[in-house]
């Protein structure tokens, strides 16, 4: 459960700095977004998603990561 809320955690702390830092260039992206078919957008998550996967079972596994 630590690990699910620190993963948590790190994502306010990423999407913070976007919105800190680059804020007209989130709200472009938002707006992008709009016009974006539905099936691209779910594409992109699916996408992220098993990145995402791959990355925690990289740290995990090979670089030794608890």
């Amino acid at each position: 459960m630590s690990d699910f809320v620190t993963a948590l955690g790190l994502v306010f702390v990423i999407e913070g700095l976007l919105y800190a830092f680059v804020p007209g260039h989130l709200k472009a992206v938002m707006a992008l977004m709009q016009t974006t078919p539905e099936d691209s957008l779910r594409m992109g998550g699916l996408i992220a998603t098993a990145v995402g996967v791959a990355l925690v079972w990289l740290a995990r596994a090979v670089l030794g990561g608890s």
